[in-house]
């Protein structure tokens, strides 16, 4: 048995601990009902709840959707076009998505999956430190496919401690009158 402050009261009789609960104008919760005995609480159940669901709905606000995104190569893709598509992969990962890389092989194009397969492992390489590899490139039907998540930033930013305060610089001497040399 445990009160409201969160002092515990020791092993009593059910009928007894309702009875505590009710001339505090409070009511009586299991919290674990699988202990030997089980273990109840003497508090304010709507308030209990309200502070949960509280709880619950800040920590459903600072969660983040991972989305995934679709960049498509075909096999005779141009430079330009492939350095365009690495650089919305990269700028996707950067923004904490994950990226699905596929390559569709059309008709005779399956006959040489080497060059798909070199086109997505290109572009794994080329995006290196921004991603990692989540599913390795691998055949469905007649596309190729990898997926890429965002990297883990294992180093936390290290604070850098304020510059300490330079000393002042020393003033320049009141600008006094020529002294005369004797001649």
């Amino acid at each position: 048995m445990i009160d409201e402050n969160g002092e515990q009261l020791g092993v009593m009789a059910p009928f007894e601990a309702l009875k505590m609960a009710r001339e505090k104008s409070l009511d009586l919760v299991e919290i674990s009902p699988n202990a030997v005995p089980p273990v109840c609480k003497i508090q304010d159940y709507g308030k209990y709840l309200y502070e949960k669901d509280k709880s619950d709905r800040a920590a459903r606000k600072k969660q983040k959707v991972i989305v995934i995104k679709e960049v498509k190569f075909s096999v005779t893709v141009d430079e330009h076009d492939y350095q365009t598509k690495k650089n919305q992969a990269v700028r996707f990962l950067g923004e904490g998505d994950k990226v699905k890389a596929s390559l569709r092989f059309k008709g005779r194009q399956m006959a040489h999956r080497d060059l798909g397969y070199k086109i997505i492992n290109r572009l794994i390489m080329d995006i290196g430190e921004a991603g990692t590899v989540e599913f390795m490139p691998r055949m469905e039907g007649t596309t190729l496919h990898a997926i890429l998540a965002p990297s883990k930033k294992a180093e936390p930013k290290a604070e850098t401690a304020p510059a300490p305060p330079r000393p002042p610089k020393p003033e320049a001497p009141a600008a006094t009158a020529p002294t005369p040399v004797a001649s």
